[in-house]
C-alpha cells in the first residue's frame, strides 16, 4: 500500500513538473500583467476599413469577455482607469508587450495578498432617515 501511494505521489509531481518553459513563462507574464507590472499597447482595429479605433498604452491588465474587452490601467500609485470596448465581427484588437519582464521558467508565481481578506467598506446613508424609523 505504501508503494502505491509513493508511485501516485511521484506520478503527480512528474506530471506537474513536465510543463514546458513557455507555458510557465506565459502564465507568469499574465500574472505580472494583472499586477500592473507589464507595459502594454492595446489597439482596436476596424477589420473592414483597417482604421485604428483606439489605442491604449500603459501598465494594463486585459479581460476579454468575448463580446466586450475590459482594459484596466494603472496611472499612479492609487490611480486606475478602466476602458470598455465592444467587439464585433469587424472590430478586433491586438495587445503588444512594449518591454521585457523578468519571469521564471522554473517556478509558478503565486500571489497572496493578505490585505484582500479584510474588505474596504463604504457606508452610505442619511442619519435623518435612520432616526425617522426609530420615532
Amino acid at each position: 500500500m505504501k508503494y502505491i501511494a509513493f508511485i501516485a505521489l511521484f506520478a503527480a509531481v512528474a506530471i506537474v513538473g513536465c510543463e514546458r518553459d513557455a507555458q510557465t513563462a506565459s502564465r507568469n507574464l499574465s500574472k505580472a500583467a494583472d499586477m500592473f507590472e507589464v507595459q502594454r499597447r492595446v489597439v482596436f482595429v476596424n477589420g473592414i476599413t483597417n482604421e485604428y479605433l483606439l489605442s491604449i498604452e500603459g501598465r494594463c491588465s486585459i479581460n476579454d469577455q468575448q463580446r466586450q474587452l475590459e482594459v484596466t490601467c494603472k496611472k499612479g500609485p492609487e490611480q486606475f482607469v478602466k476602458h470598455f470596448l465592444g467587439l464585433s465581427d469587424n472590430v478586433t484588437y491586438f495587445a503588444e508587450q512594449l518591454e521585457t519582464v523578468d519571469v521564471s521558467v522554473y517556478h509558478n508565481r503565486i500571489i497572496f495578498k493578505p490585505q484582500n481578506i479584510i474588505p474596504e467598506i463604504d457606508l452610505r446613508g442619511d442619519m435623518g432617515e435612520l432616526l425617522k424609523d426609530r420615532q
